[in-house]
């Protein structure tokens, strides 16, 4: 009998020991995860790339399950940038781009609702019944019902990119960090596609990422960053669980400290 109670013992400290250990292991508790549209369309650059968009969103179930709470942002460039065209008026780029990003939403989210997750998408703009318009109190009452939140259309202006998009909504609901989930494995001192001496950097404050204007995200998102002590990590979309390896803190891009 005694032995009994001793072996139960033993299996409730291992019980509390392994919750302690997976506390230590989620060190955030809501992020904002920002994925490249060109990441998301493989090895095609453009469109979707199913087999890696399901792959994503299995990641973001996986840590959705442990309790975090995630708002996403997503680029356009896997359909059209701002400044695809030469020949149409930026303002009417941007637009398109903007609409680029909320196809990107509309698709990863029915994805992520495929798996079993609940979301919701939110546009700057009014957008049909496509999407919800974008209010801190709406998105709130969305993490408390347990969705994941994509935050679409960018900020509903031109000349501000989803990099910009990404800062703001970041410190607007308040996120840890932003997990920036990009086609390039982390920050370099160069660009790694034109020069293949270019060295990455392990860890960075976000004030040597301006003052070198490093192309972690576009120079005004940067200097957000810096002015709001938003961190970031910056790591590659295709390797193995890298979003949840960034979220345990195992992940092997680039730390941008703040």
């Amino acid at each position: 009998m005694i032995s009994g109670l001793l072996n139960r013992q033993h299996i409730a400290n291992s019980v509390i020991c392994d919750k302690i250990n997976f506390r230590r292991q989620l060190i955030m508790k809501r992020v904002l995860l920002k994925l490249s549209g060109e990441a998301l369309a493989g090895e095609k650059k453009t469109g979707f790339d199913e087999a890696t968009v399901i792959e994503v969103a299995k990641q973001i179930k996986t840590i959705a399950a442990e309790g975090l709470q995630i708002g996403i942002v997503i680029g356009g460039g896997n359909f059209w940038r701002g400044r695809t065209s030469e020949t149409i008026d930026r303002n009417k780029a941007d637009q398109i781009g903007m609409l680029a990003t909320v196809m990107n939403c509309i698709y990863v989210s029915d994805i992520c609702r495929y798996l079993g997750l609940k979301t919701e998408i939110f546009t700057p703009f009014v957008c049909g019944a496509f999407t919800s318009l974008y209010s801190k109190d709406a998105v709130e009452e969305s993490f408390a019902q347990g969705k994941i939140v994509f935050f679409a259309g960018g900020t509903g202006h031109p000349y501000f990119s989803t990099d910009t998009a990404t800062v703001l909504r970041a410190v607007e609901i308040e996120a840890e960090a932003i997990l920036l989930a990009k086609a390039v494995d982390g920050i370099y001192d160069s660009d790694p596609k034109t020069n293949p001496n270019a060295a990455k950097y392990d860890e960075i404050s976000i004030e040597e990422v301006v003052a070198k204007k490093l192309a972690a995200m576009d120079l005004t998102a940067s200097i957000m960053c810096m002015e709001q002590k938003m961190p970031m990590l910056v790591f590659a979309l295709d390797e193995k669980d890298s979003i949840i390896n960034a979220v345990h803190g195992k992940f092997v891009g680039t730390k941008v400290t703040v």
